[in-house]
């Protein structure tokens, strides 16, 4: 009887010794997933700010060798709006590459909610293979854009395509608990920063060496390297990313998939995560206003982001070379602080880290918008950084803990979404303050206006 017992026993202690290395082996591969996830949207992220720097010299390329008409029809609309705001004739070139900027979020506002509900429906692979091909595609036109509308066309297929964000952020949501979600989106933060760090210098370099060549098509070098890279990145997905989204755990209905991704083109319907039906109504409201809080921030945000390169051209003359060392300076602050501080945040405090940052940036907006000396400007950048650093991760983590599992795509797809619309917008709203108002007023105006998400968060439970 003791030798059963004890047999029994050793069973049961093996069994559990099983089940811990499964365990263990599948934290293993979710922490994998994570990385694989990372990678793949740091080579897409360098693939898409290499363009950033080079659009005055693009914008100065197609005013002169533009055959479609396009460019000049467009150039009259700029030109409209920067009298009407007052701007000076220098900044037509700015203005038009943040319509650009517009259009491109624009669509983005439309295809983010699209994409990610057909991945709560066919499996999270597919989609970011299918959007990788889409990117690609757009490169591809850009290397051959010859006139200034197949390069419009260009980044409007990119733009449709560029739900892979979002579906980043719904694969870690896949494959992390709660607990262990902010490390996660800490580290698609971090790849942003780096993005953001390296893949202008990129572009940078590619601006100067097209300026020394002479060479009219000289745009087809950076945008062969972007498509090199974007084509890295379908190959990488298909040969390395494993599916997060089991079959069981997806939206079993295609109609109802198809139903509520058209649902979101609405804004109204996009605003109150309409058919997120079966949520708890108190649960359902908090979605709602961080939803709406994130656009708000992002709508201030980006308005003033964009201000800021006539801000530095105006009061300190600077130079595109130092924009781009003032822009270097804020991505390393944010991958900092995103890879030692951010990931490390313990669950729970996403809220309240994500109110501070709120709040860290209303004295940034106001030491900028007043600043007369560089160690001044560099003082309000480095708050900015620090706050940005902070917001939009843990925001991130915030909404996703809302919905069921096989909603998970739809509802990050909306919250970017809503925050493409904000960048969409955000630019014109900024350029029309900055010129009437001036610098000290506008960025005031600005930075307490971030004080409504702040309080907007804070009435959450």
């Amino acid at each position: 009887m003791a030798t059963l017992r004890s047999g029994k026993k050793l069973d049961s202690n093996d069994n559990n010794n099983e089940t811990a290395e499964e365990k263990g082996k599948g934290q293993v591969v979710k922490d994998r997933t994570t990385l694989v996830v990372f990678f793949g949207l740091l080579i897409d992220l360098l693939a898409f700010t290499l363009i950033l720097p080079l659009f005055p010299a693009l914008i100065s390329h197609y005013r002169e060798h533009d055959s479609s008409g396009l460019f000049a029809a467009l150039e009259n609309k700029v030109d409209w709006f920067r009298a009407s705001v007052g701007a000076p004739v220098e900044f037509n070139t700015v203005l038009f590459g943040g319509l650009l900027g517009s259009i491109f979020s624009f669509l983005q506002f439309i295809a983010s909610p699209i994409i990610g509900g057909l991945s709560d429906r066919f499996g999270r692979k597919p989609l970011m293979v299918a959007t990788g091909v889409g990117i690609a595609f757009s490169y591809l036109l850009w290397v051959l854009s010859s006139n200034f509308a197949i390069f419009v066309f260009a980044r409007i297929i990119g733009g449709m395509s560029k739900g892979n964000v979002s579906l980043s952020t719904a694969i870690v949501t896949d494959v992390t608990t709660p607990a262990t979600r902010g490390k996660g989106m800490a580290l698609i933060g971090v790849a942003f920063s780096l993005g953001f760090l390296f893949g202008p210098m990129i572009g940078a370099a590619f601006s100067m060496w097209g300026k020394a060549q002479q060479s009219s098509d000289w745009y087809v070098y950076p945008a062969v390297f972007a498509l090199c890279l974007s084509i890295l990145d379908v190959i990488y997905f298909v040969l390395v990313f494993k599916e997060s989204l089991p079959v069981a755990r997806r939206n079993p209905s295609t109609s109802a998939t198809f139903q509520q991704a058209l649902d979101y083109i609405n804004p109204l319907q996009l605003f109150r995560f309409a058919s997120l039906t079966n949520l708890p109504e108190k649960k359902h409201c908090e979605l709602q206003q961080i939803g709406l809080a994130y656009f708000i921030y992002l709508f201030l945000y980006s308005g003033m982001e964009f201000t800021l390169t006539f801000l530095t051209h105006i009061r300190f003359n600077f130079t595109p070379m130092q924009q781009g060392r003032m822009f270097l300076f804020v991505g390393i602050v944010m991958a900092v602080l995103q890879g030692g501080v951010v990931r490390r945040l313990p669950q729970g405090t996403e809220r309240k880290a994500a109110m501070g940052g709120l709040l860290l940036i209303v004295p940034s907006f106001v030491i900028v918008g007043l600043c007369s000396t560089m160690l001044q400007l560099y003082t309000g950048l480095g708050l900015y950084a620090a706050s940005t650093a902070f917001v939009v991760p843990c925001l991130t983590t915030l909404v996703a803990g809302y919905g069921e599992t096989h909603q998970k795509g739809i509802v990050t797809g909306v919250f970017r979404s809503l925050g493409a619309l904000g960048r969409a917008a955000g630019p014109i709203f900024g350029s029309f303050l900055y010129w009437s108002l001036g610098p000290e007023l506008s960025y005031a105006i600005g930075g307490f206006g971030l004080l409504i998400p702040y309080f907007m968060l804070r009435r959450l439970s």
